[in-house]
C-alpha cells in the first residue's frame, strides 16, 4: 500500500540542512559584513559623565586644565566637543580614584545565569548585565559556554569565522593535556572593560568527549571548568557564565564553577513548571556531585522572572505565586518581554548600545530603567560578597 506521506529521504534532509545555513550565513553577511568591525559608539556629555564618575562638572574641567586628564574630543569642523566614551570616563574614575574594583583579597563574583531549559533569556541576561558592570567601571569577563554562540556573536564576532574551537573556545582547555589556564581564550571586545571566551559548535561535540570520560575521571571533567576560572579570576571583578540549555558535561561544569546563580524564569505555565523541575533537578544533581568533589556553596541563588508582560493576566497571576513561594529568592526587579531588546537582538546588539533617536522614545526609557533596575540589584548583591566594599555600604544604608 502506497503511503499518504512520502518518506522523508536523508538526501531531502541534507537539503532542508542546506537551505537553512544558507538562511543563516545571510543574516550573518548582513551583520558581520566583510571589512566591518563592531564598535561602541556611545558618547557621554559632561553632565552624564560627572554622575558616573562620581565628581562634579568642575571637577573635570579642572582636571582636563591641569593636564591630568586630556583635553576631550571635538568635531574637527565644528570644534565642538562630542563626549566621552566609555574608555575616557574610565580614564577619569582612574585619576579621580573611583573605580569600583573589588580589593584582591575579595572573591571574583562568578555568576552562572543558568536554567536547563532554552528559550529564557540567558544570553540575553548574560550580554546586558555584562554592559550593565562595564558602564560601572567594573572588570568583566564573560565566558561562553553554549554551543550556540548567542552571546559571542552579541559581542560582535561570528562564531564560523572569527572563532576556530581548537584555539579559542573552552574546548582545549577541558581536554586533557590543555592548557594550564584560560589566558589563551580571552579576547578583548569592542565595550572597554569586558573580555569574552568565545564559543562555537565545536563545543557541543565536546559534551560527548566528556560524558564518555566522566566515568573513568568524574572530579577531573567537573572542577576542570572551576580551575580555568579561577586561573584568569584575579583579572575580574565579575565573571558571567552563560551555560547551554541542557543538563550536560557543560552545564554540570558550570554548576560547580559558579559561586552565584542567578536563574532566569518566565511566568508561564509551562516555563514556570521547568524551572520547577530544573531546581529540583539542580538539588539532586548537587547533591550527587557532591560525592564526587566536595559540596558546592552559593553567594547567593536568586530567582528572575524573565519575558513578563504586565498586560498577560495569566502572567501576573504566576508572578504572585512565584513571589509567594519564593518570598526571599526572587529578585525585585523583572526582565519585560520588550519590542526594543527583540529588536536590538535581532541585529545581534543589545538595549545598551543603541543611540541618536532610538533611545528618546518612551519604549527605550522604560527597558532600560527595567535592565538598570536588575543591574542595580545584581551589583548590590556583588558588593555584599566583597568584604572592601562593606564599609560604603554601611554609609550608604544597605549593610
Amino acid at each position: 500500500m502506497t503511503p499518504v506521506l512520502p518518506p522523508v529521504t536523508l538526501e531531502e534532509l541534507s537539503q532542508l540542512t542546506y537551505r537553512a545555513n544558507t538562511v543563516i550565513d545571510r543574516l550573518r553577511e548582513r551583520v558581520f559584513a566583510p571589512g566591518t568591525q563592531k564598535r561602541l559608539d556611545l558618547r557621554f556629555n559632561v553632565r552624564t559623565a560627572a554622575d558616573m564618575v562620581g565628581r562634579t562638572e568642575k571637577a573635570i574641567r579642572d582636571a582636563e586644565s591641569d593636564g591630568r586628564l586630556p583635553e576631550p574630543d571635538k568635531d574637527p569642523e565644528t570644534r565642538r566637543r562630542t563626549g566621552y566614551t566609555l574608555g575616557q570616563i574610565n580614564r577619569m574614575r582612574e585619576v579621580f580614584g573611583t573605580l569600583p574594583h573589588r580589593a584582591p583579597e575579595d572573591p571574583a563574583l562568578v555568576l552562572a545565569v543558568q536554567n536547563f531549559k532554552g528559550g529564557v533569556g540567558k544570553s540575553t541576561v548574560v550580554s546586558h548585565l555584562a554592559q550593565y558592570f562595564a558602564l560601572k567601571g567594573y572588570r568583566v569577563c564573560v565566558i561562553d559556554c553554549d554551543s550556540q554562540a548567542s552571546t559571542t556573536a552579541i559581542f560582535g564576532m561570528n562564531p564560523d569565522v572569527d572563532v576556530d574551537e581548537e584555539e579559542d573556545t573552552l574546548y582545549p582547555f577541558l581536554r586533557h593535556g590543555g592548557p594550564k589556564s584560560l589566558h589563551y581564550a580571552l579576547r578583548a571586545t569592542y565595550w572597554p572593560g569586558v573580555a569574552l571566551i568565545p564559543a562555537n559548535l565545536g563545543l557541543y561535540d565536546a559534551e560527548y568527549e566528556f560524558a564518555a570520560r566522566m566515568a573513568r575521571e568524574p572530579t577531573f571533567i567537573l572542577d576542570r571548568l572551576r580551575e580555568g576560572v579561577e586561573s584568569i579570576a584575579d583579572q575580574f571583578d565579575v565573571i558571567l557564565l552563560d551555560p547551554p540549555p541542557a543538563l550536560g558535561m557543560l552545564s554540570l561544569s558550570v554548576l560547580r564553577a559558579a559561586n552565584a546563580l542567578l536563574i532566569p524564569a518566565p511566568p508561564n505555565n509551562i516555563d514556570f513548571a521547568s524551572t520547577a523541575h530544573f531546581l529540583k533537578m539542580m538539588e539532586s544533581t548537587l547533591s550527587e556531585l557532591a560525592q564526587h568533589g566536595g559540596a558546592r556553596e552559593y553567594s547567593f541563588v536568586k530567582i528572575l522572572a524573565s519575558k513578563m508582560n504586565d498586560q498577560k493576566s495569566a502572567h501576573m497571576a504566576i508572578k504572585r505565586m512565584m513571589d509567594a513561594v519564593f518570598p526571599q529568592d526572587m529578585l525585585q526587579s523583572t526582565l519585560k518581554d520588550s519590542a526594543e531588546i527583540d529588536n536590538a537582538t535581532a541585529n545581534l546588539s543589545t538595549v545598551y548600545e543603541l543611540t541618536g533617536a532610538a533611545t528618546r522614545t518612551e519604549t527605550h526609557r522604560r527597558c532600560r530603567a527595567y535592565l538598570d533596575a536588575m543591574g542595580r540589584e545584581i551589583e548590590l548583591l556583588a558588593r555584599k560578597t566583597w568584604p572592601s566594599h562593606h564599609p560604603a555600604l554601611r554609609k550608604e544604608g544597605v549593610l
